[in-house]
């Protein structure tokens, strides 16, 4: 029986922080629950043999990367649940894995360290495209742009929700606004 992922993680992201914190194959509560649950994901890729060996480190380093953010990002910060979101699914030889925080989103994040931005989607931008990191003065900000080389170079497609952005990202980058607004980010890593 399938499951639809994103429908569930965008339940997971709106629902009420009991339900939201209810023990579930998808909530990661804390990193060390996330990188587990992220290891065995790659496992079961390297045993399904769907793509080269070399895709499913990538694609789980980039997965790392996310769902790593959410947590260094969010730290003290939660505005309601702690953890993530993490899922993925093999349907026709396509491989989707979907991640999730209830935190302060990446305008919040980087305003600290850029107070110029106003907008989730020029936030979303320079995430992807600049060196630059929530977390300064850390010489940090490279995790992005790591994973916006390897979706261009593998022809694989991101798409990323904060805020009231979404950004579809192939062999290019597309950010628009959405009526929708959510609390925290969603990416949609599909290979």
């Amino acid at each position: 029986m399938s499951v639809d992922l994103e429908k569930l993680a965008f339940e997971w992201m709106s629902a009420n922080p009991e339900e939201a914190q209810k023990e579930s194959e998808y909530y990661c509560p804390t990193r060390d629950i996330f990188q587990a649950r992220l290891e065995k994901m790659t496992r079961n890729l390297l045993r399904e043999n769907i793509v080269p060996e070399e895709d499913v480190y990538i694609l789980s380093a980039m997965a790392g990367e996310i769902g790593n953010n959410s947590f260094d990002h969010n730290l003290g910060k939660w505005p309601d649940v702690i953890g993530i979101f993490f899922g993925y699914e093999i349907l026709g030889g396509k491989i989707k894995s979907i991640l999730a925080d209830r935190g302060q989103g990446i305008l919040a994040t980087l305003k600290k360290v850029k107070p110029e931005l106003d907008r989730e989607s020029e936030a979303i931008k320079t995430a992807f495209l600049e060196k630059i990191s929530g977390r300064a003065p850390e010489n940090r900000g490279n995790g992005l742009k790591f994973v916006k080389e390897n979706i261009e170079a593998k022809k694989m497609h991101l798409t990323f929700i904060s805020g009231n952005a979404k950004m579809e990202l192939n062999d290019r980058m597309e950010i628009l606004e959405i009526e929708n607004k959510v609390q925290g980010c969603l990416a949609i890593l599909s290979f």
